[in-house]
């Protein structure tokens, strides 16, 4: 799909991987809304690009403050793209802990609101403001990008809520690139592996020297910036449909 001239949302569009697609999008010529939970962040990457970017604060799950991203984005040009970065955990552990607490029941349930919720509330409402496009010239009327986590593959002890949340959006991309069909609309899903988030650097750095470890090359985290590369070549190329890709340097999660 050509992008230049059409409008995309970005959930989590403050965040790392988010801000890192926005400022992508806005370079290849597409207006960016940034719809996170987070107003001030989100207002001031808007002021720092400018025309060609907006924000909507609110949350993913309310289908008001979705309505208010997509009429924003609809207002600047025909909604074309939508990359669901906002995810996270509510608290991880081990099913059953060394001392033999179980896993706590509403951590889990919030792990999956957070990822599996999200993703299906913005896409169902998103997918349907995009019927409405005029189709190009291979049909499109617009493409969806998910963020799920190759920890949805091979989740690593202790991640038994967050993989199970991540796994479920990678189980999401083949039936509703086969639902949205019809309408001209194309799924794909991002499993990112240990990425170089601004939170990351936080950690100490004995730590980010483990968590490197195991990417076999290029070795080091993976950039925010090789993220919307990557939302930007699915969304360019029409006959990618209903793949999960990974993005890890050749990682492959130990137990």
């Amino acid at each position: 799909m050509n992008l230049q001239g059409r409008s995309a949302i970005v959930t989590g569009g403050a965040g790392g991987l988010g801000s890192a697609t926005v400022h992508r999008l806005v370079e290849i010529g597409m207006h960016a809304v940034i719809f996170d939970r987070d107003a001030d962040r989100a207002a001031e990457l808007a002021k720092e690009l400018g025309d060609s970017a907006s924000a909507v604060s609110g949350d993913v799950l309310a289908d008001d403050d979705v309505t208010a991203a997509i009429d924003a984005a609809r207002a600047v040009g025909p909604l074309s793209l939508l990359v669901n970065v906002a995810g996270g955990g509510a608290g991880g552990g081990r099913l059953v802990a060394r001392d033999g607490t179980p896993h706590d029941k509403t951590a889990f349930i919030r792990t999956l609101e957070m990822n599996v919720l999200t993703t299906f509330n913005m896409t169902r409402l998103t997918a349907a403001a995009m019927a409405g496009n005029q189709p190009d010239e291979f049909g499109q009327r617009g493409v969806v990008v998910n963020t799920a986590s190759i920890a949805g593959m091979e989740g690593r002890t202790g991640q038994v809520a967050y993989a199970s949340a991540k796994a479920a959006i990678l189980g999401m991309t083949l039936p509703m690139a086969r639902d949205l069909a019809p309408i001209g609309v194309r799924v794909c899903a991002i499993a990112p592996g240990t990425m170089g988030t601004p939170i990351m650097y936080t950690l100490r750095e004995e730590l980010r020297e483990k968590l490197v470890e195991g990417i076999v090359f290029p070795h080091r985290f993976g950039r925010p910036e090789e993220y919307a590369l990557l939302v930007e070549a699915i969304a360019t190329n029409p006959y990618l449909n209903g793949e999960n890709i990974r993005l890890d340097g050749a990682l492959r999660f130990a137990p």
